[in-house]
Formats: C-alpha cells, structure tokens, sequence
C-alpha cells in the first residue's frame, strides 16, 4: 500500500480532499506533530458478508448413537 506523509497543520487545510484521495488511491497517509506520527488514515475494506453455509458447523456435539430405532414408544405411536 502507497503511504505518504503530511504535517498536522496541513491536514487541518485539506482533510476532505485528503479523505478523498485516500479512497480514491487507496493509499495510507500518516499524520506527523512536529515530524513524529500521531495518526495515520487508512482506506476501509469492504465488510465480507459471512457465508451461511457452514456457518455453525462445530457448534453441535452428538452424544451417542443417533441412527438406530430407540425401544421407547412415542405417544403418536400408541
């Protein structure tokens, strides 16, 4: 990723343009106070939209035999 670097006072000047280019260039830009960082901009990434397929797999813990008949009647079998 491109990074450039800009003095507090000038960032104060251009912020909207400066936000602008970050997203346009993709690019990062450090923000200096007297030639040391104090913040830095960087462009967001698009959020990914979790799969939900799978999503719960692990989540479930089988405890015992679940594909045999059980010996106990149902009511809806009586």
């Amino acid at each position: 990723m491109k990074r450039e670097t800009i003095a507090a006072g000038k960032f104060k000047a251009t912020c909207l343009s400066l936000i602008d280019q970050v997203q346009r260039e993709h690019k990062e830009i450090v923000i200096t106070r007297r030639g040391k960082p104090v913040a830095r901009i960087v462009p967001l990434e698009p959020e990914k939209i979790p799969d939900l397929f799978g999503r719960m797999k692990g989540s479930v813990e089988i405890l015992g035999e679940i594909i045999s008949p059980i010996e106990e009647i149902w009511d809806a079998e009586r």
